[in-house]
């Protein structure tokens, strides 16, 4: 397996990150965190405008024909500066659904939108209940004439105030346990009887609770077959995981780096910190938990390329070896930089905060390592 990167990923590599250094420092971000949106529309348009936006879809529909390796070295560096854009809400999740199971019409309506900036979209899984099971769906679509009507309740939809478009996971027929009966809907966000609450998250990204009361869908909302929608679901979430585990990467890359920057300038007992044996250890672990992270995140990104039955599993290896890893490092970088590594104005503390909820996102350590085992 070839890991090394190619002349066109170290272009898009480097141009990320200097966006990301020019534009992400840490006051800025708190700035945008505390703005209506909670991030840059100015930015996101800046997106569209290098083609970030188009980077994971086919030529065909008007993409760049990019690669889920491509879409980790944009994400890396997007958790180098814990960028707020809802990248991963629009493009890698609502826009893969529709780029793998969307019929033409679906795509020529919401691909060119998302790629030029105009659209952005969530997608609506999660339920009170569910906890890390994908299947577990109370969300009902009711047969209605030539439609449904859903009714039923999402919670922590990411960007769900800003989205246009809400992807829907709903079940039309089943208990609300089986892998079964889920079918999903695209619905406009401003449909009547679409109730949003919006509120900011810990890692200073946003999210909102969906209520859906008698929501009227079309049967050219529908997105798949009905009762299969599960297999969809799941693709997403892989995708997903592998975004937020080259997010994680990014953002552990840099804890370490600015642990070790800290303890060369902090002096006790007229020495700098970086010379006491102990914590040349404990940062050369840091340095050790990235690179594991990276190498099974390049690993788990190159299978899901190249469609090996082996992707699954490497996926629940991962995401467990992620929430690991960003804990330790993250741990390791606050307590090293003292009282101040929790402060708002030192960027610590914001990255450890995104770490720990990327750890909970579509499955925590113990959920992955429970399928890893089985």
């Amino acid at each position: 397996m070839d890991l090394a990167f190619t002349e066109e990923q170290n272009l898009l590599r480097d141009s990320v990150r200097k966006f990301v250094d020019s534009q992400y420092a840490i006051s800025g971000r708190n700035k945008l965190s505390a703005s209506a949106a909670g991030f840059s529309r100015d930015y996101w348009q800046q997106y569209a405008e290098l083609g970030w936006l188009a980077l994971p879809f086919s030529e065909a529909d008007g993409g760049i024909g990019g690669t889920p390796v491509d879409t980790m070295v944009l994400m890396e560096e997007f958790g180098r500066g814990l960028v707020l854009e809802p990248y991963l809400a629009t493009v890698v999740m609502f826009g893969s659904a529709i780029s793998m199971a969307g019929n033409e019409a679906q795509r020529a309506e919401l691909l060119p939108a998302i790629m030029d900036g105009s659209l952005m979209a969530s997608f609506a899984y999660a339920e009170a209940q569910s906890h890390h099971d994908l299947n577990n769906i109370e969300t009902s679509a009711a047969a209605d004439g030539d439609g449904y009507l859903i009714n039923g309740e999402k919670c922590v939809v990411l960007n769900g105030q800003s989205a246009g478009k809400l992807l829907v996971s709903t079940r039309t027929s089943g208990t609300s346990q089986d892998h079964t009966g889920i079918t999903l809907f695209i619905v406009d966000a401003a449909a009547s009887g679409i109730k949003r609450t919006d509120y900011p998250t810990v890692d200073g990204l946003r999210a909102a609770d969906i209520k859906f009361t008698d929501v009227r869908v079309s049967a050219a909302d529908q997105l798949g077959e009905t009762g299969k929608g599960y297999a969809i679901v799941e693709s997403i979430a892989n995708r997903a995981i592998l975004a937020l585990a080259a997010e994680a990467v990014g953002a552990m890359e840099v804890l370490y780096q600015d642990t070790i920057a800290y303890t060369k300038q902090r002096r006790q007992f007229d020495h700098p910190l970086s010379e006491f044996q102990v914590l040349k250890h404990r940062m050369t672990e840091m340095f050790m938990e990235h690179a594991l992270a990276k190498s099974l995140c390049m690993k788990a990104t190159m299978l899901e390329t190249q469609g090996s039955a082996e992707t699954q599993r490497t996926i629940h290896a991962l995401k467990y070896l992620i929430g690991k890893a960003s804990r330790f490092v993250g741990q390791n970088a606050v307590q090293l930089h003292g009282g101040m590594g929790m402060t708002e104005e030192l960027r610590v503390a914001h990255y450890f905060k995104r770490l720990m909820v990327i750890d909970s996102q579509f499955g925590n350590t113990d959920h992955h390592l429970e399928r890893f085992v089985a």
